[in-house]
């Protein structure tokens, strides 16, 4: 049994070889232990696509058409705002096969949450609000807000029957007014991506609507298909 601290985290990365697995700040063994994930394995070229949705600013149903076209399911992870203010959207993602995940109802700074009244209850009301939305129960998979964790709330995803899902790659997608540009976006999306990844894009981003459709065909040229989540989870089970 892992010995439990209340020290926050902040996932974060190191990429010391180009098309690797990069270096997080916890290693797959040791998240293995709350049944938690930051890439899966690196002897299949599949990629895992993720979104965390905040809000709604108009760019999701672009970000939606690209995955159709290229038939890769991807996974949601939606606040509570996001849940009651877009329902389509959510139905939506729901139809076309894609997972939609927890990212707490308030996305506050989880770490700083010590009981798990507290942290069941960002959770539930998640859960309940899908399940009133959709009539379907939603999936236990849990992003943590910006990253920030604790082992002891890794614990507390695992007690509830939640796997947690972190990311192995990422860049600065989530400023409004400064967006990166389309080269920009490539470069570091196709220059650090390596089998196994777990990528984690934002739904608001407007150069990621505008991308995706090239960048899947990217990589699909680079020798990667798109895996779902629940395939991932299912191996450790």
């Amino acid at each position: 049994m892992p010995v439990l601290s209340s020290a926050a985290e902040n996932w974060g990365l190191s990429f010391p070889e180009k098309g690797k697995t990069p270096v997080g700040n916890a290693t797959s063994e040791e998240l293995a232990a709350y049944n938690a994930w930051f890439a899966a394995s690196p002897e299949e070229n599949i990629i895992y696509l993720t979104f965390d949705c905040g809000y709604e600013n108009g760019n999701t149903p672009a970000i939606l058409d690209a995955l159709q076209k290229h038939q890769a399911p991807a996974a949601f992870f939606v606040v509570g705002n996001f849940l009651s203010d877009q329902p389509d959207l959510v139905k939506r993602m729901a139809a076309e096969g894609h997972i939609v995940g927890n990212h707490t109802w308030s996305h506050p700074d989880m770490s700083k949450i010590s009981t798990q009244e507290a942290f069941s209850e960002e959770l539930n009301r998640v859960s309940a609000l899908y399940q009133e939305t959709t009539s379907q129960e939603m999936v236990k998979f849990y992003r943590p807000p910006q990253g920030k964790y604790s082992t002891q709330n890794l614990q507390m995803a695992k007690d509830l029957g939640y796997q947690t899902f972190f990311w192995s790659l990422a860049y600065v997608d989530w400023y409004q007014d400064q967006q990166p540009t389309h080269e920009e976006a490539f470069k570091k999306l196709t220059g650090r991506i390596h089998p196994g990844a777990i990528v984690l894009l934002h739904n608001t981003s407007s150069t990621n609507a505008e991308i995706l459709d090239e960048l899947l065909t990217k990589w699909e040229e680079m020798g990667y298909s798109f895996g779902s989540l629940d395939q991932l989870a299912s191996k450790s089970a």
